[in-house]
């Protein structure tokens, strides 16, 4: 049976201070260093040479070399999974949500718009991750106190509600919150969106937006989960 390595490699050296593609270079550069070490174990536990890799997947032995050595500047994703797969081993990615990227120049008003609505009744904190030991997801935002932890999640732009109604919920399950709010910006396209699709959120947004607004400003539950546009 083939093994599965699932990239959620946590590297210390990655900071939000960074500008977001200097992040991710530094975050793709080291995920290929972890992936070709798990490679390269691999292959010497199975006896295999390079020139057997290289013969598997079209490419020299040299070049082999060359990528294990980290010679090579950059490596395409499907060569990474070939020479993984030519090991036993299978790779499996995904990318979550970290904030501090470029769609944040939209998210950011938003979610200012909202914390003005709410006041002071909740302590309020941005981008707070989801409290599982390596998953990398996180809310926008999130609003503490009474006894309450409600995740905000923020869309600057609405495309495919039915996923993200999917990430909101998930998120919502794993964190083990009490609430959720599903912030959307109050623009033509994403009214149309939400007059066309809206009712399909129905089930998992129940609270109306007044009732909501009126109770977070009252530091109060809301009683469910919201959807909020502004």
């Amino acid at each position: 049976m083939e093994s599965l390595i699932r990239v959620v490699i946590h590297d210390p050296a990655v900071t939000t201070k960074q500008r977001p593609g200097d992040r991710g270079r530094r975050r793709g550069q080291f995920l290929l260093r972890e992936l070709i070490a798990e490679f390269r174990v691999g292959r010497l536990a199975a006896n295999l040479s390079q020139a057997d890799i290289g013969h598997a997947i079209g490419l020299s032995n040299s070049e082999i070399s060359r990528i294990e050595n980290g010679q090579l500047g950059s490596v395409g994703f499907v060569v990474v999974a070939q020479l993984l797969s030519t090991v036993g081993l299978e790779l499996a990615a995904r990318a979550y949500p970290i904030g501090g990227g470029v769609r944040d120049r939209g998210q950011l008003p938003l979610l200012g718009r909202l914390r003005h609505r709410v006041g002071d009744a909740f302590a309020w904190r941005n981008e707070v991750p989801v409290p599982i030991a390596g998953d990398l997801r996180a809310w926008d935002a999130a609003l503490f106190g009474n006894d309450l932890r409600i995740g905000i999640e923020a869309e600057a732009r609405l495309r495919d509600i039915q996923s993200v109604d999917r990430r909101v919920m998930l998120k919502l399950r794993d964190s083990g919150w009490d609430r959720a709010i599903l912030l959307v910006s109050a623009t033509r396209s994403n009214r149309l969106v939400l007059r066309e699709h809206g009712e399909a959120l129905t089930a998992n947004y129940p609270i109306p937006q007044r009732q909501a607004l009126k109770a977070l400003h009252a530091g109060a539950d809301p009683g469910g989960n919201c959807l909020i546009v502004l």
